[in-house]
């Protein structure tokens, strides 16, 4: 089966209302005609402009489809005929247009979509501040927020794109002669949307989104044509970050040089060791993220076992003109041995200029740090210690040999002795280590003895090989020590991230968690989340002793967003946490939103029932509390009419006081409801005896039609009096009604913590996939009878959970339905109503 080929999409992009985007596309569909393309008018909109409505002259229109909505008629584009068409183009006006409720699809993008699923071309229109991207930046402009938006994604995919422009002088002179919008309406949109500083920052939006656009065909042009070099097309200047003292001085730099050309671009890129446990200052890395956004610019980071090469790698990939470097910081030794960053970035940077940038701390020689150690300061005096009791000891032990041949002996033994005090202590350690061995055996151990003289060349060699190995030995082991706790570090790092990642996923966290979380993890005496109110600062949610009421009272602090920030009491934490802190600073205010989120999804809920609830009474009351009135109504004609005889008068009241009975309780259930619906039932929960509430509870009914089979021996029960009577005489009533005649039972049932009534009828019982719906408000279910609103088993089980307790339906043995009210017992704690 042959594949329909998709149709290509066009689409006019306006710069503001007004500008003529719809009279483009006219114009092209005109043009188009007249090449003999068959083109048809999908769905056109002029406003009632006559210069616009002048060019669909000539041009065929589908008729559009009429949708009825709320009691009035509407037209919108007939996607099934401009199909069925089968035009080569199609003209589609207003892309981000939201279709009446009743189309099949949502919004005109959609339908756009499926005529383009057909093989047929489209033009379209819309204007820039309908992208959805720009929304709130258009309403920031404008003070205006567009209700009707449509993807970018919609537009940037366009096969083609074509910006209508107009400058706002000539957009508003367009605008006083009446050509947009009706008379009365001129002056008004001259002062508000209209005006000349709205026009031109929407202008610009059009420019620079199409400007992406632009470059981001051209990157796909490249990518396709396999083009490795850069174009430049503009300006794009990379500044390599280090994350030292001069980041900041070099991205000032690059943005004065993106600057001097317009539309230029500021990227900032931060390469990381690609072995993961680099440490780099991670505050220096954050203000330059700062610095980086306040500038227009964007922050990057990437992987790389080479710095040179990645920093040339991301340039390519960016389509960069420019790498920016600082001068480097070593040593002259090792900028001669080892060369410098900017250089081999210079050599590898090919087409794409190299800027290199003086700083400050280029000039100033770095304070060695070859002798700090990453072991505690124990390990490192117990190294020291070491260093100087072993050597020594291993020479007395040593002196007692008279062999003249066991220096190679003597030099691997204290080798060993050195290794041992790198292991403990560190370089400096095994360094004493083995300067104090190299003196000890030309003292003791190399002919001519007690003299720092050797006669022997093989003995110097021996002795210059043993500090060589020592010193290399101690400086390995250093650095693997030195690695190992970086390793130790990023894995905690690591681990504490994957554990927020996950709780964020989850969404199990809450506020006193994720600051419990936060002592732990850095140790600190108190952690507190403070809110920022009216009044100054509230805290949240604190763990620990003594926690701080406000930032100025903290050690350590981080900001979470506006309105709150996490404070530490404690020791200070390192450079290194501060990326982990910022992560549990984004925890919290996910936590915070999703709080929010779910707040208002309740009370949405609380709305959507009390909506659902009222509709359900609207109707039910239409019915079955006009059913009384209309009883009541005809029985008082009856008493005031003439010529009734005492017996008909005597019938009469008698219907219109069951009717006044069924109305108060229709009314009673109502009122329940609206209680139980809006949390305004508190019951007064107390220790009582199901003598004193069930007794009462079956006071109404009929002699005969129930009977109470509960012992002395129950236990107290912990309810509320009033309620467990309102809900027992509803079951029992509900029970009396379907049991036929046959006399309805209420037992008690004593359980461990519960007891439970069992309201037990002989009734034709409900089917087991109905039991749980025959609880909610207005089912009534194969009840046809009239007299009821369906609402007594949904007040029983609502006023059952008031006071603790629980309320099921179940089989009687042979025929019915038994009613299991569950009580807690007293003393059992279970009133967690």
């Amino acid at each position: 089966m042959e594949e329909v080929r998709r149709g290509r999409l066009t689409v006019y992009l306006g710069a503001a209302p007004g500008v003529g985007k719809t009279y483009a596309m006219l114009s092209e569909a005109k043009r188009r005609c007249e090449r003999g393309t068959d083109v048809v008018i999908g769905y056109v909109e002029t406003h009632g402009r006559e210069h616009t409505t002048t060019m669909l002259d000539g041009l065929e229109v589908v008729p559009r489809k009429e949708i009825s909505y709320r009691g009035t008629t509407f037209t919108e584009m007939d996607t099934e005929a401009v199909i069925a068409r089968k035009a080569a183009v199609v003209c589609v006006d207003e892309l981000a247009h939201t279709n009446v409720p009743g189309s099949r699809h949502e919004k005109r993008a959609e339908d756009i979509e499926q005529i383009r699923r057909a093989g047929i071309d489209v033009i379209t229109t819309v204007n820039i501040q309908h992208l959805e991207s720009l929304n709130d930046a258009v309403e920031r402009i404008t003070g205006v927020r567009q209700r009707e938006t449509v993807p970018d994604e919609a537009v940037r995919t366009a096969d083609q794109i074509q910006l209508v422009d107009m400058s706002p002088d000539a957009l508003r002179r367009r605008m006083a002669h009446g050509n947009i919008y009706r008379a009365d309406q001129v002056d008004a949109s001259l002062t508000s949307y209209f005006r000349v500083g709205n026009l031109t920052a929407l202008r610009e939006l059009a420019l620079l989104w199409l400007a992406d656009r632009v470059d981001d065909a051209l990157d796909d042009y490249r990518r396709a044509q396999g083009i490795q070099d850069p174009w430049p097309a503009k300006e794009r200047i990379v500044v390599a970050v280090t994350g030292g003292p001069e980041s900041e001085t070099l991205l000032r730099r690059g943005a004065r040089l993106a600057q001097r050309a317009a539309g230029s671009e500021l990227i900032a890129l931060h390469v990381i060791s690609s072995d993961g446990i680099a440490n780099p200052d991670e505050r220096r890395i954050a203000r330059a993220q700062q610095l980086v956004a306040s500038l227009g610019g964007s922050f990057h980071s990437v992987v790389g076992e080479d710095v040179s090469q990645a920093v040339v790698d991301f340039a390519t990939g960016a389509n960069a003109t420019m790498i920016i470097v600082g001068v480097s910081r070593h040593g002259r030794l090792r900028r001669l041995f080892a060369g410098t960053t900017g250089e081999h970035i210079a050599s590898l940077a090919g087409t794409i200029d190299v800027h290199l940038v003086t700083h400050d701390q280029s000039t100033r020689v770095g304070r060695p740090r070859w002798y700090l150690s990453p072991l505690t300061k124990q390990r490192q005096i117990a190294g020291l210690l070491l260093s100087v009791l072993i050597p020594v000891l291993l020479t007395l032990v040593l002196q007692l040999s008279d062999d003249p041949d066991q220096l190679p002996l003597d030099v691997l033994l204290f080798l060993a002795v050195t290794v041992l005090v790198a292991l403990v202590g560190g370089l400096l350690p095994a360094l004493v280590a083995a300067l104090g061995g190299f003196l000890l055996m030309n003292w003791y151990f190399t002919p001519p003895v007690n003299r720092f003289t050797v006669s022997e060349p093989t003995n110097v060699v021996a002795l210059l090989v043993f500090v060589a190995v020592a010193i290399g030995v101690a400086s390995v082991v250093d650095r693997a020590s030195r690695r190992a706790s970086d390793a130790v570090r990023a894995r905690t790092e690591a681990a504490t991230m994957s554990s927020l990642s996950r709780s964020v996923l989850t969404g199990h966290d809450t506020a006193g968690a994720i600051v419990e979380r936060l002592r732990e993890t850095f140790g600190q005496r108190a952690v507190s989340l403070l809110t920022r109110d009216q009044a100054g600062w509230t805290v949240t949610a604190s763990s620990g002793d003594t926690p701080a009421c406000s930032p100025e009272e903290s050690d350590t602090r981080v900001t979470v967003d506006d309105d709150h920030v996490i404070v530490l009491c404690g020791s200070p934490l390192r450079a290194t946490d501060q990326r982990v802190l910022e992560a549990f600073a984004v925890q919290t205010g996910l936590v915070l939103e999703y709080r929010r989120l779910r707040e208002r999804e309740e009370r949405a809920a609380t709305l959507e029932r009390a909506e659902a609830t009222s509709t359900a009474i609207l109707r039910a009351v239409s019915h079955d509390l006009r059913t009384p009135l209309a009883a009541m109504r005809t029985a008082v004609d009856g008493l005031v009419s003439d010529g009734v005889d005492p017996l008909a008068r005597i019938e009469l009241v008698g219907v219109v006081e069951s009717s006044t009975e069924q109305l108060e309780h229709l009314i009673d259930n109502l009122l329940d409801l609206s209680r139980i619906e809006s949390g305004l039932v508190h019951p007064a929960l107390r220790d009582l005896s199901l003598e004193e509430v069930l007794p009462l509870a079956m006071a109404g009914h009929p002699p005969g039609s129930a009977e109470l089979e509960v012992e002395e021996s129950v236990p107290l029960v912990h309810t509320d009096r009033g309620l467990l009577e309102r809900v027992v005489a509803n079951l029992v009533g509900n029970a009396v009604r379907v049991s036929l005649g046959e006399p309805v039972r209420v037992l008690a049932h004593v359980l461990p913590t519960t007891v439970e009534v069992l309201v037990v009828d002989r009734g034709p019982g409900v089917p087991p996939a109905q039991r749980e719906r025959m609880f909610e408000p207005f089912q009534r279910l194969d009840d046809t009878s009239g007299g009821g609103l369906g609402l007594g088993l949904a007040v029983a089980r609502g006023l059952t959970e008031a006071v603790g307790g629980t309320l099921s339906a179940e089989d009687t043995p042979g025929r019915g339905l038994t009613m299991v009210l569950s009580l807690p017992r007293a003393g059992s704690g279970g009133d967690a109503a």
